[in-house]
C-alpha cells in the first residue's frame, strides 16, 4: 500500500480510500482480538458493510418491536446514551421521568390510587424481565401465606394457555414453578378461562392471561376469567390472583377498546406487564411492570443500596442499563398524549383491515386472527396440499419481506400460520405492496411442481383410511421435519 507523507514524515493512512487499504483485504477477526489498532474510518466501514446484509427492520413483519421514532426522540436517545439508569442519585431527573411513566401507565390501566398517590411499578429491559419480577412477587406472596398456614410451600404452579410467549416457560424453569398449560384447539387459539380455572389448585400462585396472543393477536377474556376465579375462590377459601401479560395489547386496548374490562378494574388482577418497545412506540429495550398496590409487592424482594451516593430501592433482575429508553418512553407519552396514541392505533387497525381484505380477495387464505385484538393479520393457506406456508414465507424474502410461518402449539399443532404485524411505520402503500408480492409468490408456486418428497408421498398413501385431520397432521409434521433439516427457522415474537 502506497502511503503519502505528512510534513513531519509520518504516514497518513486517513487520506486514502478505505477500500484501497489493507484493512479490507484480509480476513476479519472472528476468534481472537487483533494485535494492532486500525483507523476509525476503516473500522466503521468494515462493520457497515457487514450490516448491509442484515434484514430491513421496517420490512420485518415478524416483530412487534418498534422500528421507527421521530428524529427529535432519536436525538434525546443519543444525548442520554451514556447515562447509567441505575445511578439514581447521579441522574435524579431520569429517575423522576421513570416514576412519571409508571404513574401514567398505572392510570391508563385504572390502578385504584388516590389523588397524588404514587403508583407501584418499575421500568425493565422488556416484558420478559417484567414477567419474571411479577412471577417472583406471586411466588413469594404464596410462600409466605403457605408458611403462615403451616403447609408445604415447595411445589408452586402457575396456570397459563399453551399460547404464552417463551418467557413464561423461562420463568417456570428458572424459578422452579410448575407450568400448567391449557391446550389449544382448532379454531380456538387462546386460553379457555373455564379450563384454566379447573386447573387451579391450592398451590397455584396465579393465573396468567394474555392481552394480545403472540400467535394471532387475540385478547383473552380476562373478565370471564376474573368472574370464574372469584367464584372458585369463594368456594375453596383460596385467593388465587391474576396477572395480565399485556406486552402487546396494553398500549392498544385503552385506546381502541376503552370499555373492555381487562385491567385493574377487575379485582383479582394484581399486576400487569406491558412492553414499551412494542405498541408503547419505543425502540427495543424497555418494558414496565405495574402492581395494583404496595400490598402486592413483598417488601423482602426490594433491595436498598447506598454505594452510588444515596439510599436507592431497586427491584430488577438487571442492574446497570442505559437511560435512553426510559427517556424515550416519557417523550412518547407527553408528545403523543391519549389523542396521539389513539390516532396511531386506529391507523394500525385500519391498515390491518386493508391487508386482511386484500388477502381474502385472493381467495387463497383463511384468516386466523381476530378483528378486536392486536393489529395483525394471521392467515393460513386454504389448500396446502402442493405448497405450504413455509414456502410462501421463504419466497417473500426475495422481495425483502420477513413474514414468519409457524405451527400452533398443542393441541392445534397441525395448523400452520403466516403472520404480519402492523406497526406504526407500516403504511397503506406498504400493505398494498405486500399483497401484490404475495400474489406474485402464489403465481410462482402455482407454476412449480409440488415439492412433496417421495417419503411424504408414502405418508399420504399410507393414511388413505385416516380422517382428513389425521392426514393433515402427518403432512404438516413431515414438512416441519423438512424445514428443520434445512436449519431454517422463523421468528415469532
Amino acid at each position: 500500500m502506497v502511503l503519502s507523507k505528512t510534513t513531519s514524515g509520518a504516514s497518513d493512512v486517513s487520506v486514502h480510500s478505505t477500500f484501497a487499504s489493507r484493512y479490507v483485504r484480509t480476513p476479519l477477526p472472528r476468534f481472537k482480538m487483533p494485535e494492532n489498532s486500525i483507523p476509525k474510518e476503516a473500522a466503521s466501514q468494515i462493520i457497515n458493510d457487514e450490516l448491509m446484509l442484515d434484514g430491513n427492520p421496517r420490512l420485518n413483519l415478524a416483530s412487534f418491536v418498534t422500528t421507527w421514532m421521530e428524529p427529535e426522540c432519536d436525538k434525546l436517545i443519543m444525548a442520554s446514551i451514556n447515562k447509567n439508569y441505575v445511578d439514581m442519585d447521579e441522574y435524579p431527573v431520569t429517575t423522576e421521568l421513570q416514576n412519571r411513566c409508571v404513574n401514567m401507565i398505572a392510570d391508563l390501566f385504572h390502578a385504584p390510587l388516590g389523588d397524588g398517590e404514587a403508583a407501584v411499578g418499575v421500568g425493565t429491559v422488556g416484558s420478559s424481565e417484567a414477567i419474571m419480577l411479577a412471577g417472583l412477587a406471586f411466588k413469594r406472596k404464596w410462600q409466605n401465606k403457605m408458611k403462615a398456614l403451616g403447609k408445604p410451600y415447595d411445589n408452586p404452579n402457575i396456570v397459563t394457555g399453551a399460547n404464552v410467549q417463551v418467557c413464561w416457560e423461562k420463568f417456570a424453569r428458572y424459578f422452579e414453578v410448575e407450568l400448567k398449560e391449557v391446550k389449544l384447539r382448532e379454531g380456538y387459539y387462546v386460553m379457555d378461562p373455564t379450563k384454566a380455572v379447573e386447573m387451579v389448585d391450592e398451590n397455584t400462585i396465579c393465573v396468567a392471561a394474555i392481552l394480545g396472543s403472540t400467535l394471532n393477536g387475540e385478547f383473552e377474556d380476562v373478565k370471564l376469567l376474573n368472574d370464574l376465579l372469584t367464584e372458585k375462590n369463594k368456594q375453596t377459601g383460596w385467593d388465587t390472583p391474576i396477572h395480565v401479560d399485556a406486552a402487546s395489547g396494553g398500549f392498544i386496548a385503552p385506546f381502541l377498546y376503552p370499555e373492555l374490562e381487562w385491567d385493574f378494574r377487575l379485582e383479582l388482577v394484581k399486576s400487569i406487564n406491558v412492553s414499551g418497545h412494542k405498541y408503547g412506540l419505543v425502540y427495543a429495550g424497555i418494558g414496565w411492570c405495574i402492581w395494583r398496590s404496595k400490598e402486592n409487592l413483598p417488601d423482602e424482594l426490594i433491595f436498598h443500596i447506598n454505594y452510588l451516593g444515596a439510599d436507592q430501592p431497586t427491584f430488577t433482575l438487571n442492574f446497570s442499563k442505559g437511560s435512553s429508553q426510559v427517556i424515550a418512553q416519557y417523550y412518547q407519552l407527553i408528545r403523543l398524549g391519549f389523542e396521539g396514541y389513539k390516532n396511531i392505533m386506529e391507523n394500525c387497525q385500519e391498515n390491518a383491515m386493508m391487508l386482511k381484505e386484500g388477502l381474502e380477495k385472493t381467495g387463497r387464505f383463511d384468516i386466523v386472527s381476530k378483528d378486536n385484538g392486536v393489529p395483525l393479520v394471521a392467515f393460513s393457506l386454504k389448500d396446502n396440499s402442493c405448497h405450504n406456508e413455509f414456502e410462501v414465507s421463504d419466497l417473500l424474502r426475495r422481495f425483502g419481506w420477513i413474514v414468519p410461518a409457524y405451527t400452533m402449539p398443542p393441541d392445534a399443532q397441525h395448523i400452520t400460520v403466516l403472520r404480519v404485524v402492523i406497526r406504526e411505520d407500516f403504511s397503506r402503500t406498504l400493505a398494498e405492496r405486500l399483497v401484490s408480492d404475495i400474489q406474485k409468490v402464489l403465481l410462482e408456486l402455482d407454476s412449480l411442481p409440488a415439492r412433496v418428497s417421495a417419503k411424504m408421498a408414502v405418508v399420504q398413501e399410507s393414511v388413505v383410511k385416516k380422517t382428513d385431520l389425521e392426514v393433515q397432521r402427518e403432512i404438516t409434521d413431515a414438512w416441519k421435519r423438512f424445514v428443520l433439516s434445512r436449519k431454517k427457522t422463523n421468528g415469532v415474537c
